[in-house]
């Protein structure tokens, strides 16, 4: 008896985990979020934000730890990513660094010649640097759900499941 009772909680707890809640933007997804994170949320006419551990998705709906909340009511998700960065800011900072160390040796190295801080390779090192590090550090906080973001919930089987 043990025997088959373990393979049913296991199929049991397996198909109420296959659903993800996708915040898109055109048809892209900007965010994924998974029963059990923690979601920040306001609703439209309130002023508090809303901090809730995340129970469940439905097909128009999230079910809170106190509360179930339509999709059409909300907002503004606010969103929490402490690794990611503006991957374009990112970009720049490395390519200005690359072009000054590449130039640098270039000059030190093959040309045997002292480094001219002056030249415009130089400048154009220091603008992409100067331009990539505001894009890299400046996050996004909060996403205001309009026309243009949506929420979508996904399943197993659909094609932006992940």
């Amino acid at each position: 008896m043990r025997f088959l009772f373990i393979p049913l909680i296991f199929l049991f707890s397996y198909s109420f985990s296959q659903r993800q809640l996708l915040l898109l933007k055109n048809g892209h997804v900007m965010h994924r979020f998974y029963p059990g994170d923690d979601i920040y949320l306001k609703l439209k006419g309130s002023p508090d934000r809303i901090h809730s551990y995340l129970n469940n998705i439905l097909e128009d709906a999230l079910v809170l730890q106190k509360d179930t909340i339509p999709f059409h009511t909300i907002e503004r998700t606010y969103l929490y990513e402490s690794a990611t960065r503006n991957s374009n800011g990112a970009k720049l900072v490395v390519a200005g660094v690359l072009l000054f160390g590449i130039d640098f040796a270039n000059q030190e190295w093959i040309q045997k010649k002292e480094y001219d801080a002056s030249s415009g390779v130089t400048i154009a090192s220091g603008v992409l640097v100067a331009a990539g590090l505001p894009l890299m550090l400046i996050k996004k906080k909060s996403q205001i759900i309009s026309y243009k973001y949506r929420f979508l919930m996904v399943k197993v089987g659909d094609p932006l499941y992940r």
